[in-house]
């Protein structure tokens, strides 16, 4: 059973950003922050070559691999297509400027 954990204010992660979570075990979090402030997080780590989604650059609610230029989208962790594969998403919610994590 997982439970929330508090991360951060909104206002520590940029528009159009993101920060990464290091929990004990699974690899790396990576939290989105998208334009229009909507927050989404999925393991830092492309499906195609392993990049860091961390370090990608989101447009709308999208990220492009900073490698090789796939594009997840944030809501599901689909890959758009022509490319395939799936990243690992997790819920994650903001609450009076406050940024939790289920983990």
């Amino acid at each position: 059973m997982s439970h929330w954990t508090l991360i951060c204010k909104l206002d520590d992660i940029p528009p159009l950003g993101s920060r990464i979570v290091r929990p004990e075990k699974g690899g790396d979090i990576a939290i989105f922050r998208t334009a229009d402030d909507e927050v989404f997080a999925l393991h830092d780590k492309c499906p195609h070559k392993g990049g860091p989604l961390s370090q990608g650059l989101v447009h709308g609610k999208r990220v492009a691999c900073p490698l090789h230029g796939w594009n997840i989208e944030l809501d599901s962790g689909q890959v758009v297509a022509p490319d395939v594969g799936h990243c690992e998403r997790f819920s994650v919610k903001v609450e009076q400027g406050d940024v939790w994590l289920a983990c």
